[in-house]
């Protein structure tokens, strides 16, 4: 053994175990940070892993991706609400790799250990969201598409609606000459997802509490338009002859064929365009728009569309059915827990303000996962009664 495979080794057991310090901290990091011991770190922390209950669920490309994030900025953040410790830069520890990699735990690091509070939310836990949906027809007929069983759900105007094996909703178009000036609105409530590809191919997934609304079929149309409330991932089919549009309460993009997703919900204080493939104009309600590039975020906030640098595997993580929490403000965080696990937040007058917390986790976890994690920063705490989590410090 090597003398950097020992120290890792050792400094990673003190990390683990709560008693390194500071100091001890900052030389393991620099240890990932190089690089240099990338083969060494992975067979320590296989070591640790077999040692667990996890084992049988390791995942390498995922721990390939986890140890690339926590060697990248994208793996810090400050805690902004104690001004003494400003300069304190936080980084998802090597305990969170193991977690992270897997898919089925989360991990927040803090600079200096705390105890953690006692834990109340086992007791009252409660399970992940689900794959279900609700599709209203033209007609005001509504089916709830998980008590539907694969095979037909429906047919309207030359339009054949069918539910996959893999509970993917498609549409397909079986008579060119009907009248299509009909719509369909999928809805999902807090704690539901689902996927549907529309009548010329498109496929959206939307997360929880959104809606799509579009026309069972897009024959007639020189444009494809839809209208969207909340979150959801679009793979465009390509038709340069008809574009397609997705129209938001703040803002339309348009776009012929590509990858991207837009987070539009109501409660959140901006709408968030980004792109991974291809090219879309974001364009706001006075006519201001932006064209952007894959890789790119166009944030709209009042009248503005800001245009920066994405973290893409953020921005689709949920599609992944994962929670990438990095440089979202914890209020934030806590909408998309919120929504996931379809729970009322309420904050009691200690609860952190303007505390920045970072982390990992699979979405099929039960909520428990999650807020005990987040409590061991000894940051905040959790109490929760039925469907309502109470914040406190």
């Amino acid at each position: 053994m090597s003398n950097d495979t020992a120290l890792v080794k050792t400094l990673f057991e003190k990390y683990t175990a709560g008693t390194a310090s500071p100091e001890e901290v900052t030389q393991l990091f620099k240890l990932i940070a190089t690089g240099q011991h990338d083969k060494e770190i992975k067979d320590v922390l296989l070591d640790e892993l077999q040692a667990t209950e996890l084992k049988d669920d390791y995942d390498t490309k995922r721990w390939d991706r986890v140890l690339n994030q926590v060697k990248t900025e994208n793996a810090i953040w400050e805690i902004k609400d104690e001004p003494h410790k400003s300069n304190f830069i936080k980084r998802i520890g090597i305990a969170a790799s193991i977690a992270a990699c897997l898919g089925i735990g989360l991990y927040f690091y803090q600079y200096s250990v705390k105890p953690a509070a006692k834990d109340q939310t086992a007791q009252n836990d409660l399970a992940p969201g689900r794959n279900t949906a609700t599709l209203t027809l033209a007609n005001g007929r509504k089916i709830v598409l998980t008590d539907t069983t694969k095979g037909t759900v429906a047919e309207e105007v030359g339009v054949k609606i069918t539910k996959a094996a893999n509970g993917q909703l498609i549409y397909e178009v079986k008579d060119y000459k009907k009248d299509y000036n009909k719509f369909n609105t999928l809805t999902t409530a807090k704690g539901e997802t689902y996927q549907v590809r529309l009548p010329d191919g498109t496929e959206v997934w939307l997360n929880s509490a959104s809606a799509l609304k579009y026309p069972a079929s897009f024959a007639a149309a020189s444009q494809r338009r839809v209208t969207l409330t909340g979150e959801a991932y679009f793979q465009v089919a390509k038709d340069k002859l008809h574009p397609f549009i997705v129209k938001t309460a703040q803002q339309e993009v348009q776009v012929l064929g590509t990858h991207f997703n837009i987070n539009a919900y109501p409660d959140e204080s901006a709408t968030k365009t980004t792109l991974l493939e291809g090219s879309v104009r974001v364009t706001g309600l006075r006519h201001e728009d932006k064209m952007l590039k894959p890789g790119e975020q166009a944030v709209l906030m009042g009248n503005n569309i800001a245009v920066n640098d994405a973290d893409t595997e953020e921005a689709v993580a949920w599609k992944n059915n994962e929670f990438m929490f990095g440089r979202d403000d914890f209020r934030t965080t806590m909408r998309k827990v919120a929504r996931w696990y379809n729970i009322e937040v309420i904050y009691e007058p200690s609860a952190p303000v303007n505390l920045q917390l970072g982390g990992f986790s699979s979405r099929e976890r039960n909520i428990s996962t999650i807020l005990k994690m987040m409590a061991k920063t000894g940051e905040v705490h959790f109490r929760v009664e039925g469907r309502k989590v109470y914040v406190s410090k």
